[in-house]
């Protein structure tokens, strides 16, 4: 190699190294920050202190709490990445990563107050990472948390340059007195079911398996059962309930909530359930979305793993005092969140641990 081709390969005239040659473009990374801050500082509270560009975030616990706790919850977003990135739409899956967060902080009471993301990528390209972020912003928005701050890394050599995964860590507050879990749920509670977008974002690698592998389906093929195509359906964002959630606390007898994500309805909702109590629910009465039969019928999928995997049509559970389930069904209904009472609460015939059960059939699967 000459002298000048192994300058041009560090990148340095110099003929020293650079961070830019190693894969790493700096500039690339603050001309990402100067898309996505727009859409950052609309995801914010009154809480927070200080603007974009801090070591870290600051948020104020302000507020007439009187025993105030905190509580946290990290998640991803999975293999759904890999849709989107071969279908190069990047501004869903922002949203996705909130739902996963803050539906998880729900469960316990406990509002959203802020999350923090991180997103490794193998090559900075600002338009992508900006649309990444506004993702995430939107979803803030919807679930009523600031995004606090987060980072962005750049991963040469590691990841290929479209690729990248992004995961977020979010916190919580809710009263000592008011934290929701199996000490509250009583036989006789009602589940009431909140239905799901869709696959939301459990499940992909199943779904990738049978889909994109064996099935060999285009992901901008039309679908005439979604009536679009089957990258717009497996694309379609989780829903976030953080919300809805918490109105329904606030207004009726809520002894627990359980997000449904990775294991399926029956063993998140056992989670949720103390020792010696069960849910019974009813396949009658729901009928999952075409997607999940679709995977079932083109992947030979047993029962049994298709409820494990995915959440088949439910994807948060409420349960509520029985008195209460009316009350409960028409603030959902007025929230316009799909729901109907999927089952109750009864002892089990042991004394082991919290349990849920899938009875009867679907009418249609």
């Amino acid at each position: 190699m000459t002298d000048g081709a192994a300058d041009q390969a560090s990148g340095n005239a110099a003929g020293g190294a650079s961070y830019a040659a190693a894969g790493v473009d700096i500039d690339a990374g603050e001309r990402a920050v100067q898309l996505f801050a727009p859409h950052a500082k609309r995801a914010t509270r009154p809480e927070v202190m200080g603007g974009l560009g801090g070591f870290a975030g600051l948020f104020s616990l302000k507020g007439d709490y009187r025993e105030p706790v905190l509580a946290a919850s990290s998640d991803g977003v999975g293999t759904k990445l890999a849709v989107a990135q071969a279908m190069g739409v990047h501004d869903t899956v922002g949203r996705d990563l909130v739902a996963m967060v803050v539906d998880d902080l729900v469960v316990c009471g406990a509002q959203p107050l802020f999350l923090q993301d991180y997103i490794a990528v193998g090559k900075v390209i600002p338009e992508m990472v900006a649309d990444i972020v506004k993702g995430i912003a939107d979803g803030c928005v919807d679930a009523g948390c600031a995004l606090l701050g987060g980072e962005t890394a750049e991963h040469p050599g590691v990841m290929e340059d479209t690729h990248y995964d992004i995961s977020a860590t979010g916190v919580g507050v809710v009263e000592a007195d008011s934290i929701l879990g199996p000490d509250r749920v009583r036989p006789g509670d009602v589940a009431i079911a909140m239905g799901s977008s869709g696959l939301h974002s459990n499940g992909y690698s199943l779904a990738r398996k049978v889909l994109l592998e064996w099935g060999h389906l285009d992901l901008g093929g039309h679908v005439e059962e979604f009536d679009r195509t089957l990258g717009e359906e497996l694309l379609e964002p989780t829903r976030i309930y953080a919300k809805d959630c918490l109105a329904l606390a606030a207004e009726t007898e809520v002894r627990t909530f359980a997000h449904v994500t990775g294991g399926g309805l029956a063993d998140n909702l056992g989670r949720v359930l103390p020792a010696g109590l069960e849910a019974v629910l009813e396949r009658s009465s729901w009928t999952p979305a075409p997607i999940f039969s679709m995977i079932a019928q083109r992947g030979r999928v047993e029962r049994a793993e298709m409820e494990r995997t995915f959440n088949m049509g439910v994807g948060m559970v409420a349960i509520v005092a029985p008195e209460d389930t009316d009350r409960a069904q028409a603030i959902l209904t007025a929230r316009h969140v799909d729901n109907w009472v999927l089952g109750s609460v009864k002892r089990a015939d042991d004394a082991g641990p919290g349990s849920a059960r899938l009875v009867g059939d679907h009418a249609r699967f």
